[in-house]
């Protein structure tokens, strides 16, 4: 039988062809096929094999923990969770001995038909300018909520220093090379005297083994209560006023002690004090009766005043909230967000309409409200924060938008500040308006800013309460809105012992409203805002103001009532003197 031709594969040792599965002979044999010529393994580049494990490198041990611990700086919600940490614990004895110390209460048996009042521990991590923990706080509050007006309260309202007031007894300081002096009042509601009958329930964790039933019987005023903080200030101010001190007329949270030539200044907010003024010995006897009466922490040195950090510098002060900015970013969740170079787009329109309701309105408000307290040393966000709370009653997903872009311009600018500086000690002022800028109601915005010397003291940002007709109705109503504000600084000043000695100019651009409040001419068109006529003629007439046109493109009062490109934000910025602690 014909053998048909074959090829013979060549047996190699790293290859090899095998016939189909159905030929699976010793002998099997494949039709002839054209092979190229193999190469052995002599002849084939070397190229050994390297893995991570050859090259000793592995994967690192990963050890979970399934125990949840909380870390010694957080800060619990409840007496529960406080309990189980030592140094929690250590801060409610000191407080329960602390409120023993003072008399606070008397324990009782609980009288009949009388409202009993509950207590809560609250706590709070105190922190270092520079961010570290200084103590733990824990704080003994009465719920005062459950308290009944003309039962067992009555008048409720005290006194807190204007933050323009702050700045401008800072500006004096500096400008007069005078110490300033910061109190911290331990425990300071506890000082106030009660008049009404208050019973409270004995605090979690300190009842009493021997009269578990009894009621606390309130002598002092209590954190909580709704007249504490009226009664540690008349507490506080009647002692002052038994030194020689008195209330000015401007702010009734500074009081001014003057005698032949000494000065001395005392202000007031809740527990943090100032005191400032040309005579050290006089303050350094002032002290040794302020510590003889409460327990007091004292510092020579300003650093942190109400949250905002005070650093020294070479010419005067600088004002950051640094570290504040800082909490607020991570609350929102945005630490590392992409900075902003403005905080708000020019193109931003509120549209309710075509925007979905915001899922989370209480963290908007937390976060807007959170805008408006760093505000207080950053003018710049003044506008953009005025138009995100006006949508905190019901907020748009657009809103929200709008919010988070304030807060990356806030990220990109996290170390700006607001420096106070020696100088000339005169009052100047802008004001301007953005006439119907809001298309849901047509209302105008209202700005001004005020500065003494080189230093900004005071600014405002308001919606008109109502619609105004013409651009210059819309100026005027922002004119008045600034004098009134001008005529008391001025007070407030000479009350500081620093006298104007000519009339404040406020500059406008505007020339109509200019016209307006210098001519005496009414028609049918400006009757209705004949009030604010009166008023700021009245001033020009007596000399307090002066009226004095600016260009637009110089009005530094323009970053209060409009958002802009980030050219002309950046310079009105700048003249805004908000800058960096090394610029």
């Amino acid at each position: 039988m014909p053998t048909s031709s074959t090829t013979k594969l060549p047996q190699s040792t790293n290859s090899s062809v095998q016939s189909p599965s159905h030929n699976t002979g010793a002998n099997s044999t494949i039709p002839a096929i054209s092979i190229l010529p193999t190469q052995t393994n002599a002849n084939l580049p070397s190229h050994p094999m390297q893995t991570r494990l050859k090259s000793g490198i592995t994967k690192p041990k990963q050890i979970l923990s399934l125990i949840a611990t909380t870390p010694p700086t957080s800060t619990p919600n409840t007496y529960a969770q406080a309990v189980k940490h030592s140094h929690w614990r250590q801060a409610m004895s000191d407080e329960f001995h602390a409120l023993q110390k003072q008399s606070t209460w008397t324990l009782v048996p609980p009288p009949a038909n009388t409202p009993i009042l509950g207590c809560k521990w609250t706590f709070k991590t105190k922190l270092l300018p520079n961010g570290t923990v200084d103590k733990f706080k824990a704080r003994l509050v009465a719920q005062g909520y459950d308290q009944q007006y003309g039962i067992n309260y009555q008048e409720t309202f005290s006194p807190v220093a204007k933050m323009t007031t702050i700045r401008i007894l800072l500006t004096l300081a500096i400008n007069r090379n005078w110490q300033i002096i910061q109190l911290d009042i331990s425990n300071a509601f506890l000082h106030g005297d009660l008049t009404e009958n208050i019973y409270m329930r004995q605090p979690p964790g300190f009842i009493n083994a021997a009269s578990p039933s009894y009621v606390c019987k309130l002598h002092k005023s209590l954190y909580g209560l709704k007249q504490a903080p009226r009664q540690w200030f008349e507490k506080l101010t009647s002692f002052l006023q038994t030194q020689g001190f008195r209330f000015t007329r401007s702010d009734p949270s500074l009081l001014s002690y003057r005698l032949n030539h000494t000065q001395i200044f005392f202000l007031i907010y809740v527990d943090d004090i100032l005191i400032t003024g040309n005579n050290s010995a006089a303050i350094t006897a002032l002290l040794a009766k302020l510590h003889s009466q409460f327990s007091l922490k004292q510092s020579n040195q300003l650093s942190l005043f109400l949250g905002i950090k005070i650093s020294q510098q070479p010419n005067g002060l600088f004002l950051s909230q640094q570290h504040y900015a800082e909490r607020l970013l991570k609350d929102a969740g945005l630490a590392e967000c992409k900075p902003a170079v403005t905080p708000l787009s020019p193109k931003s329109k509120h549209n309710v309409s075509t925007s979905q309701p915001f899922h989370d309105p209480t963290l908007y408000r937390r976060l807007a409200g959170s805008l408006q307290y760093l505000s207080i040393t950053r003018p710049d966000i003044a506008f953009a924060t005025n138009q995100v709370c006006q949508h905190m009653h019901q907020p748009t997903t657009q809103d929200f938008q709008d919010l988070k872009r304030l807060l990356r311009y806030v990220k990109g600018t996290i170390s700006f500040g607001l420096p106070l500086q020696t100088g000339d000690l005169i009052l100047r002022t802008y004001t301007d308006a953005d006439w119907a800028s809001d298309s849901s109601d047509r209302k105008s915005i209202s700005g001004f800013c005020s500065f003494l010397g080189p230093n900004l003291i005071s600014w405002s940002v308001k919606k008109q309460v109502t619609v105004a007709k013409s651009s210059t109705e819309a100026e005027y109503r922002a004119l008045s809105a600034a004098t009134s504000d001008v005529i008391w600084l001025r007070r407030l000043v000479e009350e500081l012992d620093i006298p104007q000695h000519s009339p404040t100019t406020i500059h406008c651009d505007s020339t109509s409203a200019i016209a307006l409040a210098r001519n005496p001419v009414f028609h049918a068109r400006t009757k209705h805002i004949e009030i604010d006529y009166q008023f700021i003629r009245q001033h020009i007439k007596n000399g307090a103001i002066s009226l004095t046109h600016i260009p637009s493109e110089d009005q530094i009062a323009d970053i209060l009532t409009k958002s802009f490109s980030a050219v002309r934000f950046h310079n009105l910025r700048r003249k805004l003197t908000i800058r960096t602690q090394n610029d």
